[in-house]
């Protein structure tokens, strides 16, 4: 009996030792399995933690990429020089201080606006009736001839101007300014009963009438300036 209870306990202390250490290694396969199972959880995190960043500075690449191009194609702002106080009668690259005659300079540009002034005394008439002759008593308009389609478009009494804001020299006395890419000059005296700065105030246009170009002031109706038409 004393044998039988000895070798029971044995046997359940030998059954114990086997067991225990059975369930501390199960437990540590669970833990294990469970550390496995959020170590790639909180790798999978930390990755996309990573990429993140990476993605939004690969999206913001592109947009700034875009800018550029859009600021390289933005125009140029040109300052634009100031214009002078007596119309577009423009300087010409000469010395203001050059020798006048008549009032205006020598090279027939006009500097200031006195010498404009100037100029168009020149060419007024004393007596407008017996200086005026129409370009049939001059033998014939033989200028240069707008095309028929330009001159509708920007010549004729529906197209006036004001001669003042147009670049201007002064050729044998007479005035010659820039319209529509050519130059227009004066063949004829001016009425001596305008006022003396109609070419500043008053509106014009040039008419192609019977035998020739004229220029007409609309303040004075009738009364035309023969004019030539060159480039």
């Amino acid at each position: 009996m004393t044998m039988k209870l000895a070798v029971s306990a044995g046997t359940l202390c030998l059954l114990l030792g086997t067991i225990a250490p059975a369930y501390t290694q199960q437990q540590h396969e669970e833990k294990g399995q469970q550390g496995q199972q959020h170590q790639p959880q909180q790798q999978q995190q930390a990755q996309q933690q990573h990429q993140q960043p990476a993605q939004q500075q690969h999206q913001q690449r592109p947009a700034q990429r875009q800018q550029h191009p859009q600021q390289a194609n933005r125009p140029v702002q040109r300052q634009e020089k100031p214009q002078s106080n007596y119309g577009s009668a423009y300087h010409g690259g000469v010395q203001p201080n050059g020798p006048t005659y008549g009032g205006v300079h020598h090279s027939g540009i006009p500097q200031h606006q006195g010498q404009v002034r100037a100029g168009f005394a020149q060419s007024r008439a004393k007596s407008w009736n017996d200086e005026h002759r129409t370009w049939a008593q001059r033998g014939g308009y033989n200028g240069y001839r707008v095309p028929e389609d330009r001159f509708r478009a920007y010549w004729g009494s529906n197209h006036y101007f004001r001669i003042f804001r147009l670049p201007m020299i002064f050729v044998g006395g007479y005035p010659r300014f820039r319209y529509d890419g050519y130059w227009v000059t004066f063949i004829d005296p001016w009425p001596g009963d305008w006022a003396a700065n109609w070419y500043e105030t008053d509106d014009v246009y040039i008419d192609y009438v019977n035998d020739g170009y004229y220029l007409y002031d609309r303040l004075y109706p009738g009364i035309p300036i023969a004019v030539t038409i060159s480039f």
